[in-house]
């Protein structure tokens, strides 16, 4: 089929069904941001691919709501879909649902599969619409009927991770999480965020690319504790590790029998991580109490175990990423690289460190004008041949038993304009400033995000996303609760907080540039004035320093950059060959 006979085949089951207006999230029962194959329901239904999007259609009318970083990544794919772009003002706003309040009037149904909508989500129509008298109606599914050869669930098995490597064992994790229960006064929660299940329990998985978890939920209690999994995806001994540490294992499915049956008065729910249709199988007798899951915050604070684990990560993605830019550097002119098959060697040069498992993303390799493109992923029909000119931004990550990396770096390939050379020095200055930061104990994210746009603002540039956002230990390379950017979140930065910098500057069918170094929050200094903190830089990888304009930089900045590169050669030579730590050598001399 194509995207317009998926279209037409959705709009006639819409008719059937007396639908005026259908809703698609870009999601899954456990509101995951990468998805299993099975879901990924917006690129079935209209060729859209970002990870961050909503699909709406009417009989008139279809829509892709997302926002900048994808603006031109919709426009190209959404070519003769039938589907039309509609810019977000504001990053993950759900705008589509201001759309339907203005056009829509009493008497007309909107309707959305609650297996794919979050609870905030659910809420934020329902609230806006049913004042209105419009029907909402959570429990439709259309695609199913007409999604022919949709990928099955995936059947990959799971795994647990020992003490060792997380530094917490899971009956300690789950006493924590007991505990934080009490004080919210919630007799029972149930967890579907499948990040916040890995923590829990410390078990992984292969169920989501890039995303070491599995397909799971967890029903907690102050005596019990399941684990909600498909059959045979932990093998007998990981099962009775499990029960040992007071976890039952019970079929994926059972989590919706066991709230419907469950004996408790409250149940503590994540509204933002959890999906309408779990919300929708507890007895409307029992209390709810809608919070962030207390494993959020406590998985977002690293133990000691983990940091340090991340630091010899680091190392190690460093020595892959030095010998794949030294590579870069002395095959370009022959005309053999493309923007596809970099990212391929990175990733072989990844396979090479100890506990490499996967890379945590997509590699973003981006070569002049893709680099303006924020979430731009090489395809065949897109696949720019390298050239000795120009800018390439290359964001990437790896997912290694032992942590998650996220790196971005922008290097020259030669012929570089003043333009380019300003441009890349501000984002630099954007960056060093970030990561320079001193801040009171209670800072919030958007107060960080403001530090580091300072002197990128100063210049009358800017950027359309976030500065920066949390990342997991050998867990999803986007974590939360806390964020870098603009909103006003409320969640103060934490000591052992895992953090990106990532400040960029995009001149649409020029250059892209972003520099991204991930920073672990720390405690700096108490005295009469508060309780002080700042940074320290986990990431290893030369900045390049061929790009610098540097009569756009303060001393502190230029001090900044000469003593992290010489971090980086200090750490990475010892694992180099002789021809390998020359070359960095060189790229790290001080300016």
């Amino acid at each position: 089929m194509t995207h317009i006979e998926k279209l037409a085949a959705i709009r006639e089951l819409m008719a059937k069904n007396k639908i005026d207006a259908y809703i698609i999230p870009s999601s899954d029962p456990h509101i995951s941001e990468y998805l299993p194959a099975h879901y990924r329901c917006i690129s079935w239904a209209s060729g859209f691919t970002g990870s961050a999007g909503t699909l709406m259609i009417t009989r008139d009318f279809a829509g892709l709501w997302t926002d900048s970083r994808y603006f031109v990544q919709a426009n190209q794919q959404l070519k003769d879909s039938g589907f039309e772009l509609v810019k977000l003002k504001v990053q993950h706003a759900p705008e589509y649902v201001t759309w339907l309040n203005e056009r829509f009037t009493a008497g007309q149904k909107v309707a959305f599969d609650g297996n794919l909508a979050s609870l905030m989500m659910a809420n934020s129509v329902k609230s806006s619409l049913e004042p209105l008298g419009i029907i909402v109606d959570g429990q439709v599914d259309l695609l199913g009927p007409v999604w022919k050869n949709r990928p099955e669930l995936p059947t990959n098995p799971a795994y647990l991770l020992h003490l060792a490597q997380t530094g917490k064992s899971t009956s300690d994790k789950i006493a924590e999480v007991r505990a934080a229960m009490k004080r919210e006064h919630a007799e029972a929660h149930v967890i579907s965020s499948l990040d916040d299940v890995a923590w829990l329990l410390n078990i992984r998985g292969t169920d989501v690319n890039c995303n070491p978890v599995v397909l799971a939920f967890v029903y907690l209690t102050q005596t019990e504790a399941q684990l909600c999994i498909a059959e045979g995806k932990l093998d007998a001994a990981a099962v009775a590790e499990l029960k040992a540490a007071g976890v039952e294992v019970k079929p994926y499915e059972s989590v919706y029998t066991t709230l419907q049956n469950t004996a408790a008065k409250s149940i503590l729910i994540d509204p933002k991580r959890s999906c309408f249709a779990l919300y929708d199988s507890i007895a409307k007798t029992i209390t709810l109490i809608e919070a962030l899951n207390p494993s959020t915050m406590l998985k977002a604070v690293k133990n000691q175990v983990e940091l340090e684990h991340t630091r010899q990560t680091m190392i190690n993605d460093g020595v892959a990423m030095t010998k794949f830019f030294k590579w870069v550097e002395e095959n370009v002119a022959t005309g053999t690289l493309s923007e596809m098959s970099i990212a391929d060697k990175l990733q072989s040069l990844r396979e090479e460190q100890p506990g490499f498992k996967d890379i945590s993303f997509d590699t973003i390799s981006g070569y002049k004008d893709h680099g303006a493109l924020p979430h731009y992923k090489a395809e065949e029909d897109s696949n720019y041949t390298l050239e000795a000119e120009g800018l390439l931004l290359v964001d990437s990550g790896g997912q290694y038993t032992t942590g998650t990396t996220d790196i971005t770096r922008v290097i020259s390939l030669g012929k570089i304009t003043q333009e380019e050379k300003d441009d890349y020095t501000i984002v630099l200055k954007g960056t060093i400033e970030g990561s320079m930061a001193i801040f009171t104990a209670g800072t919030r994210g958007y107060q960080i995000d403001a530090i580091t746009r300072r002197p990128i603002w100063a210049s009358m540039r800017n950027y359309g996303h976030g500065t920066g956002h949390g990342v997991g230990f050998f867990l999803n390379v986007h974590e939360g609760p806390h964020t870098f950017n603009g909103a006003a979140v409320d969640v103060p930065i934490l000591t052992g907080m895992i953090s990106s910098i990532e400040p960029g500057l995009y001149r649409e069918g020029k250059h892209g540039i972003r520099i991204e170094n991930l920073v672990a929050s720390q405690d700096l200094e108490s005295n009469q004035f508060g309780d002080f903190m700042n940074f320290e830089t986990l990431t290893l990888c030369y900045i390049d320093t061929e790009l610098v304009e540097k009569s756009l930089l303060y001393s502190e900045h230029i001090d900044w950059l000469n003593n992290y590169n010489q971090l980086v050669f200090e750490k990475i030579a010892p694992l180099l060959n002789q021809e390998e730590s020359d070359w960095l050598r060189a790229k790290t001399q001080a300016i």
